[in-house]
């Protein structure tokens, strides 16, 4: 039994090491509402679990629609050093965020950008997966 239990910990964690060497690494900050009209999707409702994508991951275009799992892994400045809350989110992109006003690889919506991390901070470390 013991070695079931072994094997099974050793599979388990080889697949979460797979997941996090396939992590990107960026930033991300957040926009506010209104969300549309959207550069994807014009004035369609996609609710609020949405980003705008950089000119890093926008692929002229072919991001649009693309869902992303992102996680806050730390701060970018002094204001709030310790804002992850430790948690994920899936975010559709729906916008594009033109440089170079863009500062982040992301810009979530900020209900997206509450959910793992203070909105106090402004920006943000990231891991970001398709």
């Amino acid at each position: 039994m013991g070695v079931v239990i072994r094997a099974l910990i050793m599979v388990i964690m080889t697949i979460s090491m797979a997941s996090v060497a396939n992590a990107a690494q960026g930033t991300a900050t957040f926009y506010t509402p209104p969300y549309v009209p959207s550069s994807c999707n014009g004035y369609q409702n996609d609710g609020v679990m949405i980003a705008a994508a950089s000119d890093a991951i926008w692929d002229n275009r072919a991001a649009c629609g693309r869902t992303y799992r992102v996680k806050c892994t730390g701060a970018t400045n002094l204001g709030v050093p310790q804002p992850c809350k430790g948690t994920s989110v899936v975010v559709k992109i729906v916008d594009y965020c033109p440089s170079p006003s863009c500062r982040g690889t992301i810009d979530l919506s900020k209900e997206a950008f509450s959910k793992i991390a203070d909105p106090d901070a402004g920006k943000i470390k990231i891991e970001y997966t398709k």
